[in-house]
């Protein structure tokens, strides 16, 4: 069994893939920064309704190097989430979806990321923060019997309260070591199974070692990105920040305009089209469980130059909506972004019926 084992340094890869590749790797730095820099911030958050948001403006303030820390916290978990955007895109235009536990693996990673994403941005407990996570807890309670049930047992207490923050950090500072055994997983499949190639073609025919070929493309990937990460941080650090969230969590006044964080605008999107409360989760879980079957519900056989390129255009015009319907859940529910969030969610779905 040993003896079969393949140095990772001379595993042969297909010699035509390129820098699109690269964004896995680049993943691999974002997860190292976000867990460093989580590790720091541990100890010294105060993990309590009265002291949590004063213990942020501590750590900025007070601590050596804290906002930097901060900083990279917060930028970073934006950055990864553009490349798991990518990543996933790219898997999307060279038909990855047909490596089947590979695919599966990695859309765990992404509901995983999810789930930190969402309970980090509610440990600063400032408005935002307590009110989106107020909007989003509940839409448990759509779901009939138990929701109100598990809503309440997802609280802790009748509503958004110590508690609820409690396992909120505790499950935000757990997940990313679930989601790092969950990446070894993955990566074990990928080696297995070797990695796509833009022309799809078998990876034995021509092969070439890892090392040195792809590692230096691999070390000017991650130096570009810890440069743009870095310079963001320095630069622009409350760029991709809420403004309400620098003000104390109040639940007696509500903010004229939730939302969430731009990377989950998207399904925030589909979700307000469908004015039904269940109807709007249904939605939402099938935009984003809908990437999971595609291994199952697609068929592996040839297709045609002329099939491939309407592919490929469908492809890029579904980008171009995404990044439309990322823009619609930023805006008010009002004409016309209800219409055209309406009508932006129905070209997600429709894309993906072609592919199935």
């Amino acid at each position: 069994m040993f003896s079969k084992t393949i140095k990772f340094s001379s595993m042969p890869m297909p010699s035509n893939i390129h820098y699109w590749w690269n964004f896995g790797s680049l993943l691999a730095l974002c997860l190292a920064i976000q867990i460093i820099s989580g590790l720091l911030l541990s100890m010294f958050y105060e993990n309590n309704m009265i002291d949590s948001f004063s213990s942020i403006s501590q750590i900025e303030r007070n601590i050596n190097y804290g906002w930097l820390i901060r900083s990279l916290h917060a930028n970073t978990a934006s950055m990864f989430f553009l490349f798991i955007y990518i990543h996933i895109s790219r898997g999307l235009f060279y038909k990855s979806f047909n490596l089947k536990y590979v695919w599966m693996s990695g859309f765990t990673i992404l509901m995983l990321l999810f789930a930190i994403a969402f309970l980090g941005y509610v440990l600063p407990w400032g408005q935002m923060s307590f009110w989106g996570a107020t909007v989003i807890t509940n839409l448990l309670s759509s779901i009939p019997y138990i929701g109100t049930h598990m809503t309440l047992w997802l609280w802790g207490s009748f509503s958004i309260n110590k508690p609820t923050l409690m396992r909120f950090f505790s499950l935000h500072f757990l997940l990313p070591m679930v989601m790092t055994l969950i990446i070894i997983i993955h990566l074990t499949f990928l080696h297995q199974k070797k990695s796509n190639n833009p022309l799809g073609l078998n990876s034995n025919i021509d092969s070439i070692p890892f090392q040195p070929f792809f590692l230096w493309k691999d070390i000017m990937g991650i130096m570009i990105s810890f440069i743009l990460v870095i310079n963001i941080s320095l630069i622009f650090p409350f760029l991709l920040m809420d403004p309400d969230n620098f003000s104390p969590a109040n639940p007696l006044s509500t903010p004229p305009h939730i939302q969430p964080e731009w990377y989950f605008l998207f399904a925030y999107a589909i979700l307000r089209t469908i004015p039904n409360k269940l109807g709007g989760v249904i939605a939402l879980l099938m935009a984003i469980f809908i990437i999971f079957t595609l291994p199952f519900m697609t068929k592996t056989k040839k297709h045609t130059m002329k099939n491939k390129q309407i592919y490929k255009a469908l492809l890029l015009f579904w980008w171009i909506n995404f990044m439309f319907l990322t823009v619609m859940g930023a805006m008010t529910i009002e004409y016309p972004f209800v219409e055209l969030s309406s009508m932006s969610s129905l070209i997600y779905f429709l894309f993906f019926s072609y592919i199935l």
